[in-house]
């Protein structure tokens, strides 16, 4: 009976070492929160909320166009070992909560980013979401009748880093006040940078804009007063017809529009063949929903990615 319950203490204090080492695995060294975002919005953000308290990395790899992505295995072991997800929404990654039960984690806290922030419908995609159906499915029509690109309306992108520090506070109360200091200090940037783009598109020759890529900047137009239209659907895996095409071009050459728009990590065809068709040349707007791995490796933030896209901008509707 002695060496019976010897042998049971034995298995039991086993037990709890390999428990120990299991809750070990989940928290970084230093203390640290571990920390997986999807989108690079959200890494950036949290890089700047977090600072040295966290460890943080981007689900995405570089170059991978998120509307595209489809999780894989070592994925959700990546989830499956953090303390913190913190996912855009639920219309920009349907593919998130695939992950979330994969991972399984009861203690995983979930930061949804866009908790207070009210979308907008793609408007430029109402009445023709139905074409989409076929290559979309289904499942995926309300969908393209929001627009998922909160983050590129400066006000939504603070609402998003109040929504992330209050997720680190909540789970690391230890540090709760640099994590909010740092968010304020990070918003007077977005603030600042807010102000540029009002004053920077106050008088133009013209309000519109057209892009060649798909329907991302919805937010940003209504935020500055602009008139948007895109090539594509809210996905990127969308095509345009050729009727919308004509269109395009009919719209540009009546409206003397000298330039057209295109984004990172998708194809300029579109914006080519309408450059071609009306003279204009082509510039570049960033959705800043991934980084290549060039703009990776030379330290491309948020903020320098929406300054140059004001720059552009500026350019493009020839702005005083």
């Amino acid at each position: 009976m002695v060496r019976r319950r010897a042998f049971v203490l034995i298995i039991i204090a086993t037990m709890l070492v390999w428990s120990a080492c299991q809750r070990q695995e989940q928290i970084p060294a230093a203390g640290r929160l571990k920390i997986v975002t999807t989108l690079f919005p959200l890494y950036d953000f949290v890089r700047n909320i977090g600072g040295d308290k966290v460890e943080v990395s981007l689900l995405l790899p570089p170059g991978v166009e998120p509307h595209s992505f489809e999780p894989k295995p070592n994925d959700i072991v990546r989830v499956k070992k953090a303390n913190v997800f913190i996912y855009t929404n639920r219309y920009m990654e349907p593919w998130a909560m695939d992950i979330l039960r994969g991972a399984g984690r009861s203690d995983l806290l979930v930061v949804d980013s866009s908790a207070s922030v009210t979308f907008l419908p793609a408007r430029e995609q109402q009445g023709e979401a139905e074409e989409s159906v076929d290559s979309h499915g289904a499942e995926n029509l309300h969908a393209l009748r929001m627009d998922p690109h909160i983050w590129l309306s400066i006000p939504n992108a603070e609402k998003m880093v109040d929504n992330i520090a209050a997720g680190l506070a909540a789970r690391d109360p230890v540090n709760r006040e640099s994590y909010y200091k740092n968010a304020e200090a990070y918003k007077s940037q977005l603030r600042r940078l807010d102000r540029e783009f009002q004053e920077g598109l106050s008088v133009c020759r013209t309000r519109m804009f057209v892009h060649g890529g798909h329907y991302a900047f919805g937010y940003l137009a209504d935020r500055y007063g602009l008139s948007y239209i895109s090539a594509y659907a809210v996905s990127a895996d969308a095509e345009p017809t050729p009727v919308k095409l004509a269109k395009l071009i009919n719209t540009m050459k009546s409206k003397s529009l000298r330039f057209i728009f295109t984004e990172e990590l998708i194809s300029p065809r579109t914006a080519k063949v309408i450059a071609e068709e009306t003279g204009a040349t082509i510039l570049k707007l960033n959705g800043i929903h991934n980084l290549s791995k060039e703009d990776m490796e030379r330290g491309a933030t948020y903020i320098s990615l929406m300054e140059q896209n004001l720059e552009n901008l500026r350019k493009g509707l020839q702005c005083r």
